[in-house]
């Protein structure tokens, strides 16, 4: 069997080990073994690279599936030229052109022009100044979340509202002059239950987790504490799920969809993630198996 997909990591989760204690890393490599494994069931191998390795030539994979490029938000040009090189070399999963499309945060425009329901969003642009006081006041949201159009892992993510608001105008506005931003309502339904998140494979819903902020914290990542559990959603959460996935330019071969429930009880989509989505294979191990026959049949095509 000759090594045929790149699952692409980043330099800091290369190790084919992780150190005692090191649950951070063990989790990733977990969640490659299971797809890996998946994968050579259906005779396709795969080699765990780091996207910014120069020496891998990346014409003798079939694919390069991207899986834990979490550095590329902060080397956000660095790896754009990646991409834009190795799909001269081969596949890229997810294509690139969802990739682009899916790295701004202002797709969420897209969603909702869709007609997919989506947690209220407004854009910040880049070069220009903030008042985020008045855009509480103008939008009538007592508080708010604001966060970078491309980031992850909660970077330069704020809770803000009327008493903080100067202070984070304050942080935003050298940011500003490189990136832009975006307001969303805080929900309150976040710190009470949580974010749900669920996992979709070419158009097949396998299963969905809710994440949980420390008390205290309103991100729920679990760099920043948080839990996450196996989630049962509801039948409009999976239909919301769907629809988002079916609102896409091309359908994805892997994705997620994190949401939370609106101020009329309903779902609504808070981001949509198919760069590099932790998908907690490790929780739901059948998903791996889906997630490599949608590999396997987007190679087909």
């Amino acid at each position: 069997m000759t090594t045929l997909v790149a699952l692409v990591t980043e330099d800091r989760y290369t190790a084919t080990e992780a150190a005692a204690g090191d649950w951070y890393l063990q989790n990733i490599l977990d969640e490659d073994r299971l797809l890996s494994e998946a994968l050579a069931r259906l005779d396709l191998s795969s080699m765990r690279v780091s996207w910014s390795d120069p020496s891998v030539d990346w014409s003798q994979f079939r694919c390069a599936v991207i899986r834990s490029t979490w550095d590329y938000f902060d080397r956000f040009d660095e790896f754009q030229a990646w991409l834009d090189r190795v799909q001269q070399a081969t596949q890229v999963c997810n294509p690139p052109a969802t990739l682009d499309w899916n790295m701004d945060k202002h797709y969420l425009a897209d969603l909702e022009q869709r007609g997919v329901r989506i947690v209220p969003s407004r854009f910040i642009e880049r070069e220009t100044s903030v008042q985020l006081a008045a855009l509480l006041d103008e939008t009538g949201w007592q508080q708010a979340v604001v966060k970078p159009c491309i980031s992850g892992g909660a970077r330069h993510t704020y809770r803000v509202d009327a008493s903080n608001a100067r202070e984070i105008d304050a942080v935003l506005a050298p940011l500003l002059e490189h990136e832009s931003f975006l307001l969303q309502p805080f929900k309150q339904s976040i710190v009470e239950q949580g974010e749900d998140t669920l996992m979709m494979f070419g158009g097949r819903y396998t299963h969905a987790v809710r994440k949980r902020a420390k008390p205290g914290d309103f991100r729920v990542q679990d760099d920043h504490g948080g839990t996450v559990e196996l989630y049962a959603p509801t039948p409009e959460q999976i239909e919301l799920a769907h629809e988002a996935m079916a609102a896409c330019d091309e359908l994805p071969v892997y994705g997620r969809v994190d949401m939370v429930q609106d101020a009329e009880g309903h779902a609504a989509v808070m981001e949509l993630e198919l760069v590099e989505p932790e998908l907690w294979l490790r929780l739901h191990p059948p998903a791996a198996v889906v997630m490599a026959e949608e590999i396997a049949r987007w190679l087909e095509q």
